[in-house]
């Protein structure tokens, strides 16, 4: 008979997953939450650790995690995690779900800005009652049916925003690295297109969603020169990253009407939790932009799925069976 696995030592230092203690500790493993904690707090409580799950790791945390054997970032990102600095023998592995979240951040956000509600509830806020039954010349909202959206990159959250989209009647089409790559099961796509397309889905759609991870290749992907090709009634979501998109340009397009409206939920940077705006543009007095924090994808059901998904990690490498969502070694 198999002899049981020997418990393991987990530090959890993300402040969200934390919250998911009770999923994470159902396999009797040892651990130890310490959420938010100074660098040097993590760095002195990484000796004796197995597992480090985190959404950053510096090198003098790899440094000191001398018995460390797996890293399990708590989202799909990992460039925070000093890979590089690792000891050989330690595994990193992400986790997603996201897509749900995202998917449908994506559509109110198309839908607030097709009906401008942010103006409606400003006025209304204000005692304004605009209505085009007070004044029949007021320009009249549209439905998302019958529309085209464009996909800037078609991973896990694009596919969820296709199959949101198709489910409202909208036309989608996507640019993506490998077009003749398989789809997941969903709806169909009208067409993908290859990257050197990008102008053509650019000037074709009327709401473009960015869902590209950030690289060297997607870094100022969308420019003065790609934003001047879309439609003028035309809506930018970003959901990917901020730098992905250039800031002065969309501020300057949006600013002068050359586009419709944008979402914006990345920034350029990310300030995390400072409570500061990450961007040196003015957005936030346009009216036309749903801004929010970087949150698009942070619901309930996103982070229980996260926690669960590490806590069977945890569990195969107690048990020496093979790891899910491996991101180093490759």
């Amino acid at each position: 008979m198999t002899a049981p696995a020997a418990p393991l030592r987990v530090l959890v230092t993300d402040p969200i997953i934390s919250r998911f203690a009770a999923v994470l500790g159902a396999g009797g493993h040892e651990t130890v939450l310490a959420p938010g904690r100074p660098d040097e707090e993590v760095v002195a409580a990484l000796p004796g650790t197995d597992v480090l799950v985190c959404s950053r790791l510096t090198e003098p945390m790899a440094r000191a995690a001398t018995a460390l054997r797996l890293v399990q970032v708590t989202g799909a990102g990992y460039e925070r995690i000093a890979v590089g600095a690792l000891a050989p023998g330690v595994t990193v592995a992400n986790t997603f779900h996201h897509g749900p979240s995202i998917a449908e951040h994506v559509v109110m956000v198309a839908l607030m800005l097709s009906r401008r509600v942010l103006r409606k509830d400003r006025l209304l806020r204000e005692g304004v009652w605009e209505s085009v039954t007070a004044d029949p010349g007021l320009p009249l909202g549209g439905t998302l049916a019958g529309r085209t959206l464009g996909l800037v990159g078609l991973g896990e959250t694009g596919g969820r925003v296709v199959r949101l989209a198709a489910a409202l009647g909208m036309r989608v089409q996507a640019v993506r690295r490998d077009p003749a790559a398989p789809l997941a099961d969903g709806p169909r796509l009208d067409r993908v297109l290859p990257p050197e397309d990008l102008p053509e889905l650019l000037e074709t759609s009327d709401v473009v969603v960015v869902t590209v991870p950030l690289n060297d290749r997607t870094r100022g992907l969308i420019g003065a020169a790609e934003l001047r090709r879309m439609r003028r009634t035309a809506f930018l979501i970003n959901v990917a990253r901020g730098p992905v998109v250039d800031e002065r340009a969309l501020y300057e397009a949006l600013a002068e009407d050359r586009i419709a409206g944008a979402g914006i939920d990345v920034w350029w940077p990310d300030p995390g939790g400072t409570g500061r705006a990450g961007s040196t543009m003015p957005f936030e007095r346009l009216g036309n932009v749903v801004l929010t924090p970087h949150n698009s994808g942070h619901t309930r059901e996103t982070f229980e799925n996260r926690a669960r998904d590490i806590a069977a990690n945890i569990a195969a490498l107690a048990e020496g069976r093979p790891l899910r969502n491996v991101v180093h070694p490759r």
